[in-house]
């Protein structure tokens, strides 16, 4: 049984237009929750680290990632074929940015000193290079970035996708996704010398 339309009615975000009761009533039975489902297990551990690495806080992502797929659950049946991580990176994007809107001042006020919390002065050599030191690094650098910025630099440099895919999946022209991760390196850099000249300046009063 065929389930798209005949015309391509399809935008950029993975959504078609809104198909008639008719059609509706033509679904399989189980057609839902079925790609619900697989869909779900296909994408679920790439929303959840989109949204880690969009800046929601640890403590709130799987609240938010379950706030995605309730979201793309109840417009299913909008959902192209075959765009449902366009739809989903859409959906945490604008979930992260709610999200971070409230989470800012009370985070903020928690970690005024992140990486005395999160990196004990004058680290030795295999303390610098454990994964978990170096994701605390990367977060607190990817924190000082503005959430359309740290999007573009998340999915091009940690997500490998190009230019033109992020371009579809946020719904910009390729040459804003460039200004955007042109910007985005350069801020990233400037916060990692300062993460950097921090850490440096702890270690040397510690000794």
């Amino acid at each position: 049984m065929q389930l798209m339309p005949t015309e391509d009615t399809t935008g950029e975000s993975g959504t078609q237009a809104a198909p008639s009761s008719a059609s509706a009533q033509c679904r399989p039975a189980g057609t839902h929750n079925d790609r619900l489902r697989a869909t779900f297990d296909q994408h679920f551990e790439y929303v959840w680290r989109l949204l880690r690495r969009l800046g929601v806080h640890e403590a709130s992502v799987d609240d938010a990632a379950q706030q995605v797929f309730l979201t793309f659950s109840a417009k299913l049946s909008l959902v192209v074929l075959g765009k449902e991580r366009a739809f989903l990176t859409g959906t945490a994007y604008r979930v992260a940015s709610n999200l971070r809107r409230g989470e800012r001042r009370s985070y903020e006020r928690a970690d005024e000193q992140p990486i005395a919390r999160a990196i004990d002065p004058a680290p030795s050599a295999e303390e610098l290079i454990d994964a978990s030191r170096k994701r605390v690094w990367l977060d607190q650098t990817l924190d000082r970035l503005p959430l359309d910025l740290r999007a573009v630099l998340v999915l091009f440099e940690l997500e490998d996708l190009t230019g033109p895919e992020i371009a579809k999946l946020l719904d910009l022209p390729v040459g804003t996704v460039a200004s955007r991760l042109r910007r985005a390196r350069q801020l990233f850099l400037e916060a990692a010398e300062e993460l950097r000249a921090a850490l440096d300046e702890r270690g040397e009063a510690a000794r």
